[in-house]
């Protein structure tokens, strides 16, 4: 059978070009047949990634079958992952996040969690010398992966490593690192055409905090008065996106690329209180802004308090 590659739920760059570059990887060079699969529309940055590289736009599924083979990057959260997950059989998990818990295997599996900013970084790192063999386009998604995650290395989550195999792709496609990462970012940035549901659920990940769940969204723009124009249709839309996802609120941080700050919309105490007590922040009015936070798996997440 053929193994499934995807991500997590709200596709990104690096849960589009991750599965791609690993399914490239398994096919070309292990001889295991694999395709890359998304679990929701890809964002727009990782959209213009597919069609700068002349890359397909892997298929779109809303579950995996019971026994069939895939393989998970770049998450391994449940919640993240198809309803399903469990009854798959799962062959590898590579990622950069935090270990949640709750997948279940039908045996012993290779699974790689690295410290590192991005899971194209791993990839590479894990493919060794067969990562040379990469065409172009491959090296491009990786190199979009690495440049996304890392905002062009301004987040906190960039490492050395990450900067020097971003910078090794860069000069192997003879491409400018500061003009294609402006390019990416303007891509990221163009959300005026998105309704106030899909903006809060573009990038979003669910978490329980001191039994109150949840949807935890990140909006990284070099145009951050785009979103924070709509912050009144937002707060409003939070309602809505709660009772159809099953959440208890919505945390919404617009984080400013240029600046390196993020602005985190208050709609009530409840937000007020996260704020305050996770960041430090005293809160006035309806957003707060949280100079230097940038990322929401080490500095956002690992603060968060009720």
């Amino acid at each position: 059978m053929t193994t499934q590659v995807f991500g997590h739920k709200s596709p990104d760059t690096d849960s589009t070009g991750s599965p791609i570059i690993w399914a490239w990887y398994l096919n070309e060079i292990k001889g295991e047949a694999a395709k890359p699969v998304l679990l929701g529309e890809p964002n727009t940055e990782a959209a213009f990634v597919l069609t700068r590289w002349n890359l397909d736009k892997p298929e779109i599924i809303s579950d995996v079958a019971e026994g069939a083979p895939v393989v998970i990057v770049d998450t391994n959260n449940p919640a993240e992952l198809p309803a399903s997950i469990n009854s798959a059989d799962i062959r590898a998990i590579i990622d950069h996040h935090k270990l949640v818990g709750g997948l279940e295997t039908k045996g012993p599996i290779d699974i790689t969690v690295r410290p590192l900013a991005c899971t194209a970084t791993i990839m590479l790192d894990l493919m060794g010398d067969d990562a040379a063999k990469m065409p172009e386009a491959m090296k491009g998604a990786a190199l979009s992966c690495i440049l996304s995650d890392t905002l062009e290395f301004r987040s906190p989550t960039t490492t050395a490593h990450d900067k020097a195999v971003a910078e090794k792709l860069a000069a192997d496609l003879g491409v400018s690192i500061p003009d294609y990462a402006a390019e990416l970012f303007a891509a990221k940035s163009d959300v005026s055409a998105f309704s106030d549901a899909e903006l809060i659920r573009m990038d979003s990940k669910e978490y329980e905090v001191g039994g109150t769940k949840f949807r935890v969204s990140v909006l990284e723009t070099t145009a951050p008065s785009i979103p924070l124009d709509r912050k009144a249709s937002l707060m409003e839309s939070f309602k809505t996106v709660c009772a159809e996802d099953g959440c208890d609120e919505v945390l919404l941080f617009v984080v400013d690329i240029i600046k390196e700050e993020a602005t985190l919309l208050v709609p009530n105490d409840l937000v007020k209180t996260v704020a305050e007590k996770s960041f430090g922040a005293s809160v006035s009015g309806d957003t707060v802004v949280l100079p230097g936070i940038m990322s929401r798996k080490k500095q956002i997440i690992p603060n968060l308090k009720v």
